[in-house]
């Protein structure tokens, strides 16, 4: 893609005839190709002749003056949770990979379609999108493009890795603990959870309803705002308003979020504070004691392990033995919850809202580590199921308070020392997503780098 640029750069290069939705098909083609040649696995599917083919159908709209979205002509890609007219939603596992082409479009790849984007193909992801990690035993690991070593983090990983190695502009993800906000944070790049009930989730595989959300991750905040106008079926805005960063309350806490960062990830979000106070933000710290509950609260599996095991129990008896064991196993765990327990859960998570608006009120945003360390080797995570749990339930940590709060977060790269990919979230409660976004754009603006 011309070398990665935004949503907005290309719909200008698309408009001015300096570039076309076929060549930039083509530059995507190509990098697919050459990353799956060298053993890339970011892609389980690639449908080729179907997006050049409407790769020239948007360039012929174009010349008749029909571009009906900045991302008109643009190349995306799709998880492969979400169901697309013809081809199988495998969801990353085995046990999916002989189910029937789906009839239709799910409505977040539909309202894409709409708006002009060219679909790639599909992206690999932690089977069931049940990591944080984004390893997958079937379809291989996608790699992260920063450091081959390393984990580009899940479940959205392909997705992830296919933005940050410019094999489409944009992808399409979901969120139920972290699963676009990792792989944004450890690909570099910047991704946005909505508020769960943003964009319509149907024809999506689902893992937990309570907190399942779909949303982008992409180059800037402007093609997450993008984007999100177009999934969640709002009108995006052609010149965003400028939010002056000066004045703005961060609300920073110590206590959770901030147990077991390690010192790269430590002092480049520091480093970004600093930056903001010198640009005129406030920072002010504060305590939220209550979050310290939340291991107890989920010990019993929480929402995903509840929610999954009545989606994939008839599955699990008919294709167990085709799941990678390692989701499975949290999976069956929703079989040892009780009603009473589910209830419980619900309770607590009411009281936790409550509690979180209390303190959030005061802030514009809270801001956190997306997650608390570096990108974690694959190596060790293979070979060890002590090591992959541990890291599993640290890289989620974080983010998961999101989900649990019925908020919205954007996660934006924050440069660090070691040159290791780190970010920062910006945090806000329930339907405070366009306000987040805006907030998002002016920190972006600030540059965390200077």
């Amino acid at each position: 893609m011309n070398d990665k640029k935004t949503i907005r750069t290309l719909a200008a290069e698309l408009q001015a005839g300096t570039t076309t939705s076929v060549r930039l098909v083509e530059q995507a083609l190509e990098r697919i190709d050459a990353h799956r040649a060298a053993g890339g696995a970011a892609y389980v599917s690639v449908d080729a002749q179907r997006a050049l083919a409407n790769a020239r159908a948007s360039d012929a709209a174009r010349a008749a003056g029909n571009a009906p979205s900045l991302l008109a002509g643009v190349p995306v890609s799709i998880k492969d949770l979400f169901d697309v007219a013809g081809e199988v939603t495998a969801a990353g596992s085995k046990a999916l990979a002989d189910a029937a082409p789906a009839q239709q479009d799910a409505v977040a790849v539909a309202r894409l379609r709409q708006a002009g984007a060219i679909l790639l193909g599909r992206t690999n992801m932690s089977e069931f999108a049940f990591s944080g990690l984004g390893l997958n035993p079937h379809y291989g690991t996608p790699r992260n493009p920063l450091d081959s070593e390393r984990v580009s983090g899940g479940s959205t990983s392909g997705g992830a890795v296919s933005v940050a190695a410019g094999m489409a502009a944009l992808a399409l993800g979901t969120d139920t603990g972290g699963s676009i906000r990792i792989p944004s944070a450890f690909c570099g790049l910047t991704g946005f959870k909505p508020t769960a009930n943003r964009v319509d989730l149907t024809g999506a595989v689902p893992l937990s309803h309570t907190l399942d959300s779909a949303g982008p991750l992409g180059l800037s905040v402007d093609c997450c705002t993008i984007a999100d106008a177009i999934l969640s079926g709002r009108q995006p805005e052609q010149d965003p308003v400028a939010l002056p960063l000066a004045g703005l309350r961060f609300g920073v806490t110590d206590d959770f979020v901030s147990d077991g960062m390690d010192d790269v990830v430590r002092q480049a979000f520091e480093q970004a504070l600093t930056r903001l106070a010198q640009a005129g933000a406030q920072i002010i710290r504060f305590a939220f004691p209550e979050l310290k509950d939340l291991p107890a609260i989920n010990a019993g599996g929480g929402f995903s392990a509840a929610e999954s095991w009545t989606w994939h129990r008839a599955l699990l008896q008919r294709a167990g033995d085709k799941y990678d064991a390692r989701v499975a196993v949290r999976i069956r765990r929703g079989a040892q919850q009780t009603a009473a327990d589910y209830l419980d859960l619900l309770a607590a998570r009411r009281q936790l809202i409550r509690q979180a608006a209390r303190r959030l009120s005061v802030f514009d945003a809270w801001l956190m580590p997306t997650v608390p360390v570096v990108p974690p080797l694959i190596a060790p995570l293979q070979a060890s199921d002590d090591a992959f749990f541990a890291a599993n339930g640290l890289v989620l940590r974080n983010p998961s308070v999101i989900n649990f709060l019925d908020g919205c977060a954007i996660n934006l790269p924050c440069p660090s020392a070691s040159g290791l990919p780190v970010g920062i979230s910006l945090c806000g409660q329930h339907g405070d997503d366009a306000r987040i976004l805006q907030i998002g754009s002016a920190v972006e603006a600030a540059g965390l780098e200077k």
